[in-house]
């Protein structure tokens, strides 16, 4: 194998292999990644044998070829090379080590043979349709702060996406939640989407697929099967296995009926929240909102690092009402929050807290209240 590469197109589709690659791993081909020159192109190949990553850059192509190396290595050499480089890599027939040139500097890397990769076992994917970069990006920045980490709930280690009906219209709505907070957004449904199942996408393809969405170009092809899902962004193709479980019915803990409705502007609650959290050492950080006509009282007390108050306008015509929330999860959710404002509706201290954004009718928040 031959051929060469401009390190700006190698760096760009590393950045992204190397992401999947675990740090430790018990299967060695695993840390590595196949490259696979051909017909003007290198193609690039990770697995954990969860998520598979394709990507291909533009090359000159001297001598077809085969090989894998370590994907972290690789990927750090080539990140501190000079920016413009021209990088040529050779790897001789049954040669143990590919050899990376670049300018006066000289890598030979270790590899291992190509037919020890995990081969990528085709699979019927039966639904498929397109949908804009931008959608998808909204279903994941708005839901994937409250994905559990709770490995023994792992039905609840992703993001749930299914078609339904929003209001008079269909939508493709994504969900999370770790049981403490819950994230709700909705976008227009793809044409074809109607027919995907219900599925949940896991953590680290959902952290994976948002990072190659900044160069997914105008859309992004995405084929479903109940075990599988595919995404094509641009020259990259991410597969990935989704989470076998079933995810809870999440309309059960949104409640309606909460009539006690406070607007707030968005920037200055979360201002406040996070300066008042700071005296508060626990692990969960809470922080209490004292409701009254006309404003709100956010504080928070603690043994070894004293009090702190600050108080806001707020429309609020309602009774006196106080709750405790984790200042963690109101932050966490005040960073999705677009608008110039936010609105609380809250039935009692006891009882879930929804939130909207006046500002974008697709996106809704609950949030459970914890005692202070």
């Amino acid at each position: 194998m031959k051929l060469t590469i401009e390190r700006t197109a190698l760096l760009r589709s590393l950045t992204h292999v190397q992401n999947i690659v675990e740090r430790r791993t018990t299967i060695p081909i695993l840390s590595n990644v196949k490259l696979e020159a051909a017909e003007g192109q290198l193609g690039l190949t990770a697995t954990d044998l969860d998520i598979t990553l394709i990507a291909q850059e533009p090359a000159e192509i001297e001598r077809p070829g085969t090989t894998t190396v370590s994907a972290h290595t690789l990927f750090d050499v080539v990140r501190k090379l000079p920016d413009g480089s021209r990088l040529v890599l050779t790897q001789q027939p049954g040669a143990s080590e590919l050899t990376l040139e670049a300018g006066r500097s000289v890598f030979n890397l270790p590899s291992l043979a190509a037919d020890e990769f995990p081969a990528t076992a085709p699979e019927q994917l039966e639904v498929s349709f397109v949908i804009p970069p931008k959608d998808l990006a909204k279903l994941i920045d708005k839901t994937r702060f409250a994905i559990s980490t709770e490995e023994t709930r792992y039905y609840l280690n992703g993001v749930h996406l299914h078609a339904t009906k929003g209001g008079a219209e269909s939508v493709l709505r994504g969900v999370a939640t770790d049981g403490h907070r819950l994230a709700r957004v909705e976008v227009a449904l793809p044409e074809g989407g109607g027919e995907m199942p219900a599925i949940i996408v896991p953590r680290k393809t959902v952290g994976e697929l948002r990072k190659l969405l900044e160069d997914a170009g105008e859309e992004v092809a995405v084929s479903v099967s109940p075990s599988r899902i595919q995404f094509g962004c641009g020259r990259a193709i991410l597969v990935s296995r989704l989470i076998d479980g079933t995810f809870p019915d999440y309309e059960r803990v949104i409640p309606s009926g909460n009539e006690r409705i406070v607007g707030l502007a968005s920037k200055p609650f979360a201002e406040a929240v996070d300066r008042v959290a700071t005296i508060s050492t626990e692990k969960a950080r809470a922080v209490k909102l004292a409701f009254e006509q006309g404003r709100i009282t956010v504080s928070a007390v603690s043994a070894e690092a004293g009090r702190a108050v600050e108080e806001l306008d707020a429309d609020y015509p309602g009774e006196q009402l106080e709750i405790g929330f984790n200042a963690r999860y109101i932050l966490d959710m005040m960073a999705q929050i677009d608008g110039p404002e936010v609105r609380l509706e809250m039935a009692n201290a006891a009882a879930p807290t929804l939130v909207r954004d006046p500002a974008d009718s697709s996106v809704l928040y609950v949030l459970m209240p914890m005692r202070v």
